[in-house]
């Protein structure tokens, strides 16, 4: 058998290896820097570090509000896909579909509460989380940008909050629209157009409602979704959680 042959057969035998190495650029180390690799491999261990400093592990540092808040916007997520099975975004069906869910539906309101105390719980932690930040100074460099993020994430939870409170088309909805589109159109030159974006028109009635379900279940959670995926980003891009200044160089 000639000496190509050969080659050729060590090249098939070692073909998955060559795949793999393909994708997998890397040299075999220590045992504990093949733990590190694998943990930065994996999308779901990569949201945690390989090493923590002993002051985040303390539940009195950071209370838990950020993660708290993230199975919150989880829970509102399953729970939201739920209701839309009973909702109508009409407004000659929207308020009966919501009474359907309270009183028809099994469990109905049970489903309709979750979601609903979720939506109030995430707005106060969501705010209570901002603040703790300030107050331990987790806002200065190196993360400025993802304190920006956390900004924008709460204005996003106060949309979902308000958007949300319009979709039973209530008394208490159809005022809140009402209120809300008129404050709109005080804004200087460009009050008019921004009212007439937010309602579809220039009266409050099916078109406005339509806009804010679209607004409450597609465009508003795609957004919150995507900052808090950078938000856990930069969290360990900037070293992990923070700490007081005297231990940054323990």
């Amino acid at each position: 058998m000639s000496e190509s042959t050969y080659s050729i057969m060590d090249s098939i035998k070692h073909l998955p290896k060559n795949i793999k190495e393909s994708f997998v650029r890397r040299e075999a180390g220590t045992p504990e820097q093949e733990q590190a690799a694998n943990v930065f491999g994996n999308v779901f261990l990569h949201l945690h570090p390989v090493r923590v400093h002993v002051n985040a592990l303390r539940p009195g540092y950071t209370l838990g509000l950020g993660l708290i808040s993230f199975y919150l916007f989880l829970i509102l997520v399953l729970s939201g896909i739920l209701v839309m099975f009973y909702y109508t975004p009409s407004t000659e069906l929207a308020y009966q579909n919501m009474k359907d869910l309270e009183y028809v539906v099994s469990f109905g309101v049970v489903l309709r509460n979750v979601h609903r105390w979720s939506a109030h719980a995430m707005v106060a932690l969501a705010f209570l989380h901002m603040c703790r930040v300030f107050y331990t100074g987790a806002y200065k460099a190196p993360r400025e940008f993802n304190w920006v993020i956390g900004v924008c994430l709460l204005i996003v939870t106060l949309f979902l909050s308000f958007t949300g409170y319009l979709l039973p088309w209530d008394q208490l909805a159809f005022w809140a629209v009402t209120v809300g589109s008129n404050i709109a159109s005080y804004m200087p030159w460009i009050g008019d157009k921004v009212r007439f974006l937010m309602l579809g028109g220039n009266e409050v009635g099916q078109m406005a409602l339509l806009r804010f379900y679209v607004l409450h279940v597609a465009v508003l959670p795609l957004i919150a979704a995507v900052l808090v995926g950078v938000h856990f980003w930069r969290i360990r891009k900037d070293g992990g959680l923070s700490r007081p200044p005297s231990q940054l160089e323990d």
